[in-house]
């Protein structure tokens, strides 16, 4: 599986350890930046193009994963899913972790480098990359609602 990662400066340390701790794990790991320390800088971009990596990838028919990273999570997870198909989900324990896949089929996972320790946060990951899609015909059905939104800007009841 690919896996698109950024970050901002709160989570460069935990990027790295990822691409490490991943790619020995087989992923192949494509980082989005940023490369070195600044802490000023502007995560949107390095979060808006992972995201938008990961949808060209699965467009593609590449197996392929997000992982957005930064103090909280928060506006990472914001800034992924203005990406059209990116349903980028904030996990802060294995249950919402799992879930995200499970039944939203998120292709995105957001988590905050200062809510958690460095091996909580790899478990977590670890936990959204391994978990399959449900494919459940309500999960399907309210994916489905939400993409139509998305392009159409009509809400389906």
């Amino acid at each position: 599986m690919r896996v698109h990662i950024a970050t901002d400066h709160a989570g460069l340390e935990l990027s790295s350890h990822l691409i490490s701790a991943l790619s020995a794990s087989g992923y192949e790991m494509v980082d989005h930046g940023p490369q070195s320390y600044d802490a000023e800088d502007d995560y949107p971009s390095f979060c808006i193009n992972a995201a938008r990596a990961v949808v060209a990838d699965q467009a593609a028919g590449v197996d392929a994963l997000g992982i957005v990273l930064g103090g909280s999570g928060n506006g990472e997870q914001i800034a992924a899913n203005k990406v059209e198909g990116v349903r980028a989900a904030l996990a802060w324990n294995l249950d919402t972790a799992r879930l995200a896949r499970e039944h939203n089929d998120a292709n995105v996972v957001a988590v905050g480098g200062r809510q958690h320790s460095v091996d909580e946060a790899t478990e977590l990951i670890e936990a959204f990359l391994a978990e399959p899609f449900s494919k459940a015909e309500r999960h399907v059905r309210r994916i489905g609602k939400i993409a139509s939104y998305e392009t159409t800007g009509e809400v389906v009841e």
